[in-house]
């Protein structure tokens, strides 16, 4: 089968969307670091509905890739087209599928193998916007705290060798030092990921980083550059062989990596900007002055949600989350866990209804065309669950509010670090604090009381901060491990009392 190419565009199928403008005549605005499935399925979308909207034919984008060459070697033949698969269940059970052919990924560039053409596209004329979705283990920081972890051996690196960074803060500072010493514009630094006050989160670190190389440079980049925060939604599975074979067939051309989405997408990004931006309102993107409800309210009901739903579920052998949720406990479980201890923590939010909200994540998640994988939603939860689910758990116990169904998705967490679920199927334990975990969870393991080994466990300052050294968290957590270890998953919800906690 030929490849997806420009030239195969007239010839696939008329239901197929494709490109409408002059692609080329795109010039590269944006630079995006981390482009993965989750960037090509929502930003990179949005950003295309500006273009075909008539926009601006400045707003094309290079996205770079920190670590592996994978999603280059399989675009540059494609000219940097690729596929978006919107997938949904229809009334009547049957799975549908929409196919979108989206244009304006104009280059990969891939970090290791040339760092010095990173710094250069950032320090490019044409780039305006760097924007990142580069997960939380990305941002070199400590999850507690949010501080940039001057420890690190590539933050180390990084300060040590301006022309090759390996880091995302190397990247970003070494570039904007580049810019700075041409004379050029500024930029806006827009993160895309799934962390509180993302924008605010990555202004620290940057300007930790500028300030150990020079203080100059810090007060330049302070003054002159934004970074506003953001939230992004939008579940997109991995792809599979599978999928690439499906959507193969039906566009009659080969896409050696298309990406799978869910119909449903929100970003809402703070309008402030240092040198312009697309209307990305052409695609859904609403401009706010303050994301930061918006942000609170994605990470506790979304993800908060989510990751309980991926640990519990794995553990109990469920592969997928629809699987999960079809479980009637483990969907009762979510619902209650969003309503009665997650909800009461957001902030009011004009027009929004809050009930209608989570139960259309109740759908959201039973979604069982896209064959979201438990197991990916479970990686590096030492990164995740400050935001997720502990921030949550602070605010519950000042307000002395029952922390149950908090507790037990933490618990959920700790029993899936033993490493296989409870039908004896293993699974990798894929963490930037792996073999930390590990080496806690070991030592925990040694004291005679679960009470001890909670106790010890969440002493892990990295993930837990203060919040290991709470009685009332340690013991709701050590209850629920009882259970989990003695019971299983299932059993454990269908005893579980909102009220015990």
């Amino acid at each position: 089968m030929p490849r997806l190419h420009p030239d195969a565009l007239p010839d696939l199928p008329a239901d197929v969307a494709c490109p409408r403008y002059r692609r080329e005549a795109l010039r590269a605005g944006i630079v995006h670091l981390g482009v993965g499935a989750f960037h090509r399925a929502h930003v990179a979308v949005v950003n295309e509905a500006a273009l075909q909207a008539g926009g601006d034919l400045c707003w094309g984008t290079v996205g770079v890739s920190l670590r592996a060459a994978d999603t280059r070697d399989a675009l540059k033949p494609q000219d940097g087209l690729y596929t978006l698969a919107l997938r949904d269940v229809a009334g009547d059970g049957s799975a549908w599928e929409s196919l979108t052919i989206v244009g304006n990924l104009l280059d990969v560039l891939v970090a290791p193998e040339d760092p010095r053409a990173v710094l250069e596209r950032i320090a490019h004329p044409d780039t305006r916007i760097v924007s990142l979705t580069i997960t939380e283990k990305g941002y070199h920081h400590d999850p507690a705290t949010g501080a940039l972890r001057q420890d690190d051996a590539d933050i180390a690196h990084d300060l040590l060798h301006p022309g090759a960074p390996r880091t995302m803060p190397g990247f970003i500072v070494h570039a904007l030092d580049l810019r700075r010493r041409r004379g050029l514009m500024p930029v806006t630094l827009l993160s895309c990921d799934n962390l509180p006050a993302n924008g605010e989160m990555l202004r620290g670190i940057v300007l930790a980083f500028a300030q150990a190389v020079d203080a100059d440079l810090r007060e330049w980049i302070e003054r002159h550059c934004t970074f506003p925060n953001s939230m992004v939604d939008r579940i997109v599975p991995r792809t599979t062989d599978a999928d690439r074979e499906r959507i193969g067939a039906r566009l009659g051309v080969q896409d050696a990596w298309p990406v799978v989405g869910e119909p449903f997408l929100e970003w809402v990004v703070e309008d402030r900007f240092a040198n312009g931006q697309p209307d990305w309102t052409a695609g859904g993107a609403r401009f706010v002055a303050h994301a930061e409800p918006f942000e609170r309210l994605k990470l506790r009901m979304v993800n908060g949600a989510h990751s309980a739903l991926a640990y519990l579920g794995a553990m109990a052998g469920f592969r997928t989350v629809d699987r999960a949720m079809a479980e009637p406990s483990l969907r009762n479980f979510i619902d209650a866990l969003m309503r009665d201890e997650i909800a009461p923590t957001l902030p009011v939010m004009e027009g929004l209804d809050l009930d209608g909200y989570r139960m259309r994540l109740l759908q959201r998640f039973s979604n069982a065309a896209l064959q979201h994988q438990t197991r990916q939603i479970a990686m590096d939860g030492s990164q995740k669950l400050p935001q997720r689910l502990l921030g949550t758990v602070r605010d519950r116990l000042r307000s002395n509010q029952p922390i149950a169904g908090l507790a037990l998705a933490v618990a959920g967490w700790i029993h899936y670090l033993r490493g296989s679920d409870e039908t004896g199927a293993p699974h990798d334990i894929q963490d930037p604090l792996a073999a930390a975990l590990a080496e806690r969870l070991a030592q925990a393991n040694t004291a005679d009381s679960m009470q001890d080994r909670v106790a010890f466990f969440t002493g892990f300052a990295p993930v837990f901060g203060e919040l290991g050294g709470e009685p009332r968290f340690v013991a709701a957590v050590a209850s629920h491990m009882e259970l989990l270890q003695a019971r299983g998953v299932l059993e454990t919800l269908a005893s579980f009392d909102a009220r015990a906690c």
